[in-house]
C-alpha cells in the first residue's frame, strides 16, 4: 500500500537508508490520478508522470547503480533462450543501461521510451553499438514499424491498466516474427501502479496465449521473469 500522504519517488529514495537498493517498483510518486480502493492508480500512467520523474534526476530508478537492477539484468540476459538475435525491441529502455548490454546479443536493437532527454542519454550510452536505435513512443498508443525476433518488456506492463495491457498484447502479436522470444520482467512488491507484477505478467500471458506459449518462468523474492515463445508460423 502507498503511504497516506503524497510522496515523490525522489523524496522516498533520499530518505531510505539503502537508496541504491530500491528497485523500480518500490518508490512512490505523487498522486494526482484517481486511485482504486486498494490505493492503486485506476488508469495507465501517462507521459507526464515519467517526464516528472526525470525532471530533477537523470536516473531516478538507479538503473546505472542499483545492485537490484544489475542482478536483474544479468538474470534476464541469462534467460534468453538463443545466443543471438537479429532484431530486438526493448520497450521502456530509459537511459539505455540494459539496452547497451542487450546490444552484445543482437544484430540490431530498437529502444522505446516516452521522455526525449532519456532517449538522448540512451543514445549516448549506446554510441558504441552500431545498430542501436531509439524512438519516442508511448506504448501501447504508439508502436514502431517492423517485426522482431526478441521483444523485452521489463518493468513496464504494470504501468498499464487492463485495457491498455490488452492493447500492448495486440501490438506484440503484430510485431513478433515466427518463433520470436518475448521476455517479461516485473517487480513483485506492492506498488501504486494499476497492476501488480503478477497481474501484469499473468494478464499478458493469458492475452498472448493465441500466438505464444510460456517457455520458462522463474521468480526471486523481488521479481519474476517469464520467457514466451511465439508460434513458429
Amino acid at each position: 500500500m502507498r503511504d497516506s500522504g503524497p510522496l515523490s519517488r525522489r523524496r522516498l529514495i533520499r530518505s531510505a537508508a539503502a537508496a541504491s537498493l530500491l528497485p523500480i517498483g518500490r518508490a512512490l510518486a505523487q498522486e494526482t490520478a484517481p486511485l482504486t480502493p486498494t490505493g492503486r492508480r485506476a488508469k495507465s500512467l501517462d507521459t507526464d508522470y515519467f517526464k516528472g520523474m526525470y525532471a530533477t534526476e537523470s536516473d531516478p530508478w538507479r538503473f546505472a547503480s542499483s545492485p537490484y537492477e544489475r542482478a536483474k539484468y544479468a538474470a534476464t540476459l541469462a534467460a534468453l533462450p538463443r545466443p543471438r538475435y537479429a532484431s530486438a525491441l526493448d520497450v521502456g529502455c530509459s537511459i539505455g543501461v540494459f539496452t547497451h548490454q542487450l546490444c552484445r546479443r543482437c544484430d540490431a536493437v530498437l529502444g522505446l521510451d516516452v521522455v526525449p532527454s532519456v532517449l538522448e542519454a540512451a543514445r549516448t550510452r549506446c554510441a558504441d553499438c552500431a545498430d542501436a536505435h531509439f524512438q519516442l513512443a508511448a506504448v501501447p498508443g504508439t508502436w514502431p514499424e517492423g517485426r522482431f525476433d526478441l521483444i523485452v518488456i521489463s518493468e513496464v506492463a504494470y504501468y498499464l491498466d487492463r485495457p491498455d495491457l490488452a492493447r500492448l498484447v495486440g501490438r506484440v502479436r503484430g510485431a513478433v516474427l515466427p518463433g520470436a522470444d518475448i521476455v517479461l520482467v516485473h517487480w513483485l512488491g506492492v506498488t501504486h501502479y494499476p497492476l501488480s507484477g503478477d497481474e501484469a505478467a499473468e494478464g499478458f500471458i493469458a492475452g498472448a496465449a493465441d500466438f505464444s506459449h510460456v517457455l520458462t518462468q522463474s521468480r526471486t523474492a523481488e521479481y519474476r521473469l517469464d520467457v514466451l515463445r511465439a508460434a513458429p508460423v
